[in-house]
């Protein structure tokens, strides 16, 4: 088990977790709600591991990561000469989750003509390969999740009510981490422990100053943003300290006075050089990527810059990829 599925449980993610009991053990489809890096993956596997479903596979799917064109035989598999380059049969994510769970994270981001055949298998639990005619049943558990506002889709009419009906049986909402404060110095020991094991680097656990400046960020990437951040601290410290101030991009680490009657009392921050908040931002990919540049798991390819681009700036910042490669401690030896 994970530490996000313990983590909160008991403070931030009480309700979430009291929902997911309720909802567990039914068929019943659910749907998650919360912003990015909230943590839904967690929240859909918790499902499927307290469901009947648990002992089959679980697959996650990100439609938003899916070509539209490809949205139906991803989905749904096809035909051998179904389309040019369909060189053999090949099954969808449905029937590879038959017997288990199926979580289509970012739901909203399907269009409307891939919402009408998700419809169909949603009510009919049946599924036609591309360029089949036979219709295959499958028994699955069906999550699905968004960081959008899907009401005010249905309104819009960029996402079908009919869908939203189907799939809203059961609705979760995850809190950001700026509600779950209470969290906050468990998830900071946590990623400080798992970030130090990953670097070959001395553990060292957050302060209460340390926990303070964390609980005062507002986290728009949320656990996300956080791991990242403490991974940043980690490596900065070198298993000396955990430079949270210097993580976060700031040289003096804002104190706000929870009685002051508005932001004038509190301490002004300090913003980094533009170049020291690039080096950051670097470092935090490289240390999420294990210190790969290039290919599909590389910081390239996570900052969304041509590798060469990256490298070139690595040059002028000093910064050396393979420091943040995973290093063996002598006693691990």
């Amino acid at each position: 088990m994970s530490a996000e599925k313990v983590i909160g449980e008991d403070s931030g993610l009480v309700t979430v977790i009291q929902r997911v009991g309720m909802v567990a053990r039914s068929n019943a489809p659910v749907l998650l709600f919360g912003e990015t890096g909230t943590g839904k993956e967690v929240v859909a596997r918790l499902v499927h591991q307290q469901s009947g479903f648990r002992h089959g596979p679980f697959h996650r799917v990100n439609c938003g990561a899916i070509p539209p064109e490809l949205i139906d035989s991803e989905l749904f598999g096809h035909e051998k000469g179904a389309f040019t380059g369909a060189l053999s049969q090949r099954q969808g994510w449905f029937e590879q989750a038959d017997g288990g769970t199926l979580f289509l994270d970012e739901i909203g981001e399907l269009s409307l003509a891939a919402q009408v055949r998700l419809l169909r298998v949603v009510q009919d639990s049946e599924v036609v390969r591309v360029g089949g005619e036979r219709a295959v049943r499958v028994k699955i558990r069906l999550v699905a999740a968004t960081h959008r506002d899907l009401p005010e889709m249905v309104e819009a009419r960029t996402f079908r009510d009919d869908l939203y009906y189907r799939l809203a049986v059961f609705p979760i909402v995850i809190p950001p981490l700026r509600d779950r404060l209470g969290d906050i110095r468990a998830f900071a020991e946590y990623f400080a422990r798992r970030a130090s094991d990953r670097f070959g680097l001395r553990a060292v656990a957050p302060s209460d100053e340390d926990v303070r400046m964390l609980a005062e960020y507002r986290w728009p990437g949320n656990v996300r943003e956080m791991s990242a951040v403490i991974d940043r601290a980690v490596l900065l410290g070198q298993g000396r300290t955990l430079e949270v101030s210097a993580a976060l991009g700031r040289t003096v680490p804002p104190r706000t006075t929870p009685s002051a009657p508005d932001a004038a009392r509190a301490l002004p921050v300090v913003i980094a050089p533009l170049d020291e908040a690039i080096r950051l931002h670097i470092e935090a990919a490289l240390a999420e990527t294990h210190g790969r540049v290039e290919g599909k798991d590389g910081a390239a390819h996570l900052l969304r810059v041509n590798p060469h681009t990256l490298r070139a700036r690595m040059r002028k910042l000093g910064i050396r990829w393979a420091t943040f490669r995973p290093r063996v401690r002598p006693d691990d030896a």
